[in-house]
Parts: structure tokens; C-alpha cells; sequence
């Protein structure tokens, strides 16, 4: 039996190349991007396969949407594939306070919200995988 993805960060990179795998795979996945177009073409390619929806992760009741969506789609949720994030290549001490509370918003508030809709479907299937996809851009401040 295929199983149900979710995917943050699908529109491009890392998340987008795993997308393609798991439907090349034949699994079911709900892939999400902040520009759901960049997903036109999976879409297309694997018709009733795919669910596509907006998700800013850093947005609570988007994270739960996206998590419903895949319940409401596939009946269940087996991987979560905490993906979207992204780095800031600026020295630490010119980087605005604005700017880090965005950053951590998205890269580690982002998963919270993420997990936090997940788990309660997941413990109540009693089985689920959890990936985080981090950097190591992360590490070296």
C-alpha cells in the first residue's frame, strides 16, 4: 500500500526533488510551496495523486489546513517532511532582528507547527515518520 506524504517546501529544491520521488514512486503526497504554480506540472503528471496547498509553515492554522488536507485526500498521514526553510548569508551581527525572527520563525517555529499537527494523527495510527531537513549552514555560527 502506497503511503501519504507531506512535504513543506516542494515548489523547488530539496523538497521539490523528494516529491518527485515519492510520486515517482507511486506514494500519494500532499506537497505544499508558498507558490502552489511551481507545482502545476506535478499536478498534471499525477492527477489524483497529488494535493497541492499554500502553506507559509510560520502560520499555525496553515500547518493544521495542510495536515487536514492529507487526512481529508488519503484518509491518513504516514511522512512528514518538515523541508522549507532557508539561511541567511549575512554576518550575524548585520543580520536585523526583524530579519532572525523571520528566519527563526520559518526554520525552527515552522517545524513546531508542523509536528504538532502531525503527531495526534500519527499516534492515533500508531505508526508515522517524521524528517527534518536542516542545513549545515545552521552549524556554522
Amino acid at each position: 500500500m502506497s503511503k501519504v506524504w507531506l512535504i513543506t517546501g516542494s515548489g523547488n529544491g530539496l523538497g521539490r526533488n523528494i516529491t518527485e520521488a515519492a510520486l515517482a514512486k507511486g506514494e500519494r503526497v500532499v506537497a505544499t510551496a508558498r507558490k502552489i504554480e511551481q507545482l502545476d506540472d506535478l499536478v498534471q503528471q499525477y492527477g489524483d495523486q497529488i494535493r497541492v496547498a499554500t502553506l507559509d509553515v510560520t502560520i499555525e492554522e496553515e500547518a493544521q489546513a495542510a495536515v487536514k488536507l492529507a487526512l481529508d485526500a488519503f484518509g491518513r498521514l504516514d511522512v512528514l517532511v518538515n523541508n522549507a526553510g532557508y539561511g541567511d548569508t549575512q554576518p550575524f551581527e548585520q543580520v536585523t532582528s526583524q530579519d532572525f525572527r523571520q528566519l527563526v520563525d520559518t526554520c525552527f517555529f515552522g517545524v513546531v507547527n508542523l509536528t504538532r499537527a502531525a503527531i495526534p494523527i500519527m499516534r492515533h495510527q500508531r505508526s508515522g515518520h517524521i524528517l527534518h531537513i536542516s542545513s549545515a549552514g545552521g552549524r556554522i555560527y
